[in-house]
């Protein structure tokens, strides 16, 4: 690990003893949800160099293309390199961090990436996720909780114009006062200024621009943005809300293009 970090000695162990015989023979039965031949391409970027072996070969077995890299240099390299859909990234790394390699992947790719570390303080969870990283899970894990969680957002639509359930026809593009999102393009400008945007962030912003006159949760927007099949921490929404703010230079306040709305969620603003 980097500096100063060092992960617990039965870490891998501990996956291990959590995941059951699937995890100790990668090569075991995979769920049938899990397809042969994916089409999709995962970097497992881990130092520990077994883990990252095993984690690599649950992968393969799902369908997946995997490459591994055990530090973080070779993991911006390899990213350049192949272009993965999903990225799961240890937060403890040599050289670059995972928090120092996430921020790089997002200069030039909007892969998916799941972040992993030993530690479970709430500080490295805001900050890794408001480099970019789409979701975070703390050692010991089942690694078919990972496979799960990579499902789910993988499953996420990414059509030109948004999916939905009941309501009014989608919206290809919207203009919120000095904000314009041109759902088809995928573009969001402010002030006539493009304004870059994760897959995330953007998916989350098109949920509440759909319905501007509604108020999402934190599970309606789980639901609409990460899937239904999505477990965890539903505070990842707030992370994630903030870190769309902060671009928008929109003050929580004030709440020009995203409000709060005590003791329910999230709503569009008027951009006024």
């Amino acid at each position: 690990m980097g500096a100063g970090y060092e992960a617990p000695a039965a870490t891998i162990r501990d996956m291990t003893e959590s995941a059951g015989p699937a995890f100790e023979r990668p090569h075991a039965h995979i769920p049938a949800t899990a397809s042969r031949d994916l089409g999709l391409r995962a970097l497992v970027v881990d130092d520990e160099v077994e883990l990252a072996a095993v984690l690599g070969s649950y992968l393969e077995r799902a369908g997946y293309e995997v490459a591994v890299a055990h530090d973080g240099l070779r993991a911006v390299t390899l990213a350049r390199e192949l272009d993965p859909d999903v990225v799961v990234l240890d937060l403890g790394l040599p050289g670059l961090d995972g928090i120092e390699v996430c921020r790089q992947l997002r200069t030039f790719s909007d892969c998916y990436v799941v972040m992993l570390t030993a530690r479970s303080d709430e500080v490295d969870k805001l900050i890794g996720l408001s480099v970019g990283a789409d979701d975070y899970m703390t050692k010991p894990f089942s690694p078919r909780e990972l496979l799960a969680r990579l499902q789910a957002i993988l499953r996420r639509p990414r059509p030109k114009t948004p999916a939905h359930q009941d309501g009014p026809d989608p919206v290809t593009a919207v203009q919120f006062g000095g904000l314009s999102i041109d759902v088809a393009a995928r573009e969001t400008w402010l002030d006539g200024e493009q304004v870059p945007l994760t897959r995330t962030e953007f998916d989350l912003l098109v949920a509440l621009a759909e319905r501007p006159r509604l108020v999402f949760s934190r599970r309606q927007l789980i639901d609409r943005v990460w899937g239904q099949e999505w477990i965890g921490d539903e505070h990842l929404v707030d992370v994630h809300i903030g870190h769309l703010r902060r671009k928008l230079a929109d003050d929580a306040g004030q709440g020009r293009y995203i409000r709060t709305v005590r003791g329910v969620g999230y709503r569009m603003g008027t951009g006024e």
